[in-house]
């Protein structure tokens, strides 16, 4: 299966590409994730809880990043089996631009799955492993960004005293 998307991030690029090797932020973005750990070098080891369709599953998987250009590109590829549910393994190939509002982050992923969760069907699975994408990068916007709903509703919410906006990865690193 592949997919392909993209979205406008109002935060540098900098701070977008930093967001993307951090075991931490990953771990807070991934939907499903328990677990997460590891480093950029040594890639990252989850463990994540999904259900597909009548199929609930426990996968422990591992997680690299290559073809790192820095603040330019990145490959996430990994690969979690779910014991008698089946594996899961694909990648994503991420491209970040900067724009006037921030960051342009585009990506194309591919995934497989095998076991019971290929049991289910193309269209089933088709679009779960889209909504967990979208999911993903929705989450790792809402942590550059802080969520939209206060930016609307909650004028002390939406700028820090130096002008920008505060999503929780600044509230985390004091920036």
């Amino acid at each position: 299966m592949h997919m392909s998307d993209q979205r406008e991030i109002a935060a540098p690029v900098t701070e977008v590409w930093n967001a993307l090797l951090s075991a931490e932020v990953l771990g807070q973005c991934v939907p499903g994730a328990k677990e997460l750990t590891g480093t950029v070098e040594d890639g990252f080891d989850a463990v994540v809880v999904q259900k597909v369709g009548p199929v609930k599953a426990t996968f422990k998987g591992h997680v690299n990043l290559s073809d790192l250009v820095e603040h330019q590109s990145l490959t996430l590829s990994g690969e979690g089996k779910g014991g008698a549910a089946g594996f899961a393994k694909g990648g994503a190939d991420v491209k970040l631009t900067a724009t006037e509002g921030g960051t342009l982050l585009e990506y194309e992923v591919d995934a497989k799955v095998g076991g019971k969760l290929a049991q289910l069907g193309s269209r089933l699975i088709d679009g779960f492993a889209k909504k967990m994408a979208d999911q993903f990068f929705s989450n790792l916007q809402e942590a550059l960004e802080g969520p939209a709903e206060a930016e609307e509703s909650s004028p002390e919410d939406e700028e820090a005293p130096d002008g920008e906006k505060k999503g929780w990865i600044k509230k985390l690193t004091g920036g």
